[in-house]
């Protein structure tokens, strides 16, 4: 059959408007131009290539060291006691001996006072000769003197008034004079009371009235200057000889 020019044209004219239809019906659905339709979203696991060899192997943990346990510090020993008497006189009651002896400046009364005797504090006494016992005895008789001393004093430089009776009454008084007691005191102020001492010997420290400070020195020990004990403290004197008398 054979077609004429003219139809074929109409039927691509009435294609044409067909299609145009059609793009102006879908228009409003088609994606803006130049902009892909959105895709399903990535995997983020297909984004991690797979390892081509063998997987490497884990790390064996380390062996555990062994802790080193240190050992406790050692506890600071206690200082050792001194060595016990064997006459009794500890420092202790050295000290309250010395105390008591300040007190009533009697040394048997001292003595009982602390359970001991007069002839064990004198050889005590005699054997610390010069040491911290030994001053101590004398600070303690120190108060006493300077207590004799000033009424003494008193006594010199103003006489002791004298009442003169007639017939029981008082009819007048004087003032008496000892001369005896005059040359006394400026015999005892002339005396020294302590040997002279090096300015390194310990006991230079100590004023010959300075009682307190000596007590202490003889309750903390030790008995002698150069540190050492007393030599009592191995050797017994015997026992205490209670039938003592001042």
């Amino acid at each position: 059959m054979t077609i004429h020019p003219c139809d074929i044209a109409a039927r691509i004219a009435a294609t044409e408007a067909i299609i145009n239809q059609l793009e102006d019906e879908l228009e409003p659905h088609l994606a803006p131009t130049g902009s892909l339709p959105p895709g399903p979203e990535p995997d983020p696991a297909a984004a991690i290539p797979e390892p081509s060899g063998p997987e490497p192997a884990e790390p064996e943990p380390a062996a555990s060291q062994p802790i080193a346990i240190q050992p406790a510090p050692p506890t600071p020993r206690a200082p050792a006691p001194p060595p016990e008497r064997q006459d009794g006189w500890t420092p202790e009651r050295q000290a309250r001996f010395l105390q008591a002896l300040a007190a009533t400046h009697n040394v048997s009364a001292a003595a009982r006072e602390v359970g001991m005797t007069r002839q064990t504090a004198y050889r005590l006494r005699a054997r610390l000769r010069g040491q911290p016992f030994d001053l101590a005895w004398d600070a303690a008789f120190q108060t006493a003197f300077d207590a004799l001393t000033e009424a003494a004093m008193e006594r010199a430089l103003n006489g002791v008034e004298v009442p003169h009776l007639h017939k029981g009454e008082v009819v007048h008084t004087s003032r008496r004079y000892d001369e005896r007691l005059t040359v006394a005191l400026l015999a005892m102020r002339l005396q020294p009371r302590r040997a002279h001492l090096p300015p390194w010997h310990p006991a230079s420290k100590f004023r010959p009235d300075d009682f307190r400070a000596l007590v202490t020195r003889v309750a903390h020990g030790p008995a002698t200057w150069d540190g050492r004990e007393d030599s009592e403290t191995t050797r017994e004197l015997g026992p205490p000889d209670h039938s003592a008398t001042n």
